[in-house]
């Protein structure tokens, strides 16, 4: 293949510039420059004073794993992308021909953030951000968890006591270390309730429970710009209701707080009130009577608001592929974040797209 000179990298630039390189519009709309500090006290990288080679740029390795979160990329498919699409390279501050980071230095950098827990602070960092350009957390806030997927673990009743008992891998397979090391201790089953429909009858159909195994992601968005504002990574099998103050925000400048019927309790009723929130949580069907009309008429309306944070969700496992492939729920908190931060990067782009037009 005949080699191309620099007027002819230039030119295919160009050409992807002109055919609207989304990359070129997240480096436009995210400065990703507010995340250096945040990374650079997480990595502690030295000054080089021992010598060996050069750490790769924070800022580009951490554009790394936002791409990946985006495109369900494995680390091993990204050390090739980044060296076979041009876009990807220029995004990245890469020079083509130079040495691009391979998957094992993609995996370190993530276990490195892990150990640190710093996409806490990355998110927050970027939620700063927002707010100084005026995206304020407003017109309440709606508060919803999602089931995200792991491998199934095959254990005997013995070994899944002993997980729920609270042991260790390391302690209930002591003398398989391989095995041990490939065992997820924190990830839980549970059941997922499909709702049936009517039959044609009109007999109500029978509800289905779908066994799910992984963990459960818990998030609070807000009404008026719909970005994640404060996100919980729990085990599967943990109640939705259990999370809605480890999500909910004092921040926002209204009020209500929407949330399905899992969430409504005694309990987390008065607990929004001493927060100074108001309760928008949808009503539960009494038991062995029809719910009344005013009551199906009201959580109508909850519902056309709270089903807003589905689009999140979907945009997530549909689009995104948000899919836990590693071990241990503190790898899965920084799966799950990229994640969020990811869909914050996306919606960022969709307001600054529509302020552009209007």
């Amino acid at each position: 293949m005949r080699q191309a000179g620099l007027f002819g990298l230039s030119e295919q630039l160009k050409r992807l510039s002109d055919c609207g390189d989304p990359l070129e519009t997240m480096a436009r709309v995210v400065d990703f420059e507010l995340f250096r500090a945040g990374l650079e006290k997480a990595l502690a990288y030295g000054d080089g004073a021992k010598g060996g080679r050069p750490s790769y740029d924070p800022v580009a390795m951490f554009k790394i794993l936002v791409l990946a979160a985006q495109n369900t990329v494995s680390d091993a498919r990204m050390e090739f992308l980044i060296r076979d699409r041009l876009s990807w390279l220029r995004f990245l501050g890469f020079d083509l021909g130079a040495a691009t980071p391979d998957e094992n230095t993609i995996r370190l950098f993530r276990e490195k953030l892990t150990r640190a827990g710093a996409i806490d602070t990355l998110f927050a960092a970027f939620d700063r951000s927002l707010r100084e350009r005026g995206y304020l957390p407003m017109g309440g806030q709606i508060v919803d968890a999602t089931l995200v997927a792991a491998p199934k673990q095959r254990n005997t009743a013995a070994e899944r006591d002993a997980i729920k008992g609270g042991r260790t891998a390391a302690q209930i397979w002591p003398d398989e270390p391989a095995r041990a090391a490939q065992k997820d201790t924190d990830a839980r089953w549970t059941l997922k309730f499909a709702k049936a429909r009517t039959l044609p009858d009109g007999r109500p159909g029978v509800d289905i429970a779908i066994p799910s195994f992984g963990y459960k992601s818990s998030i609070a968005i807000c009404r008026r710009y719909g970005f994640i504002r404060r996100g919980k990574v729990t085990d599967g099998a943990r109640f939705d209701g259990r999370m809605l103050r480890d999500v909910v925000t004092r921040d926002n400048t209204a009020s209500d707080v929407w949330a399905d019927t899992a969430y409504r309790s005694r309990a987390n009723e008065a607990w929004l009130r001493s927060m100074g929130r108001v309760s928008r949580i949808h009503r539960k069907k009494p038991r062995g009577k029809p719910m009344s009309p005013r009551t199906a008429a009201a959580n109508a309306k909850r519902s056309a608001v709270r089903s807003r944070i589905e689009h999140v969700f979907a945009r997530q496992k549909d689009q995104m592929g948000l899919f836990i492939r590693t071990i241990g729920i503190a790898r899965a908190e920084v799966k799950v974040g990229l994640a969020n931060l990811a869909y914050n990067i996306d919606r960022l782009i969709f307001h600054e797209r529509r302020a552009a037009m209007g």
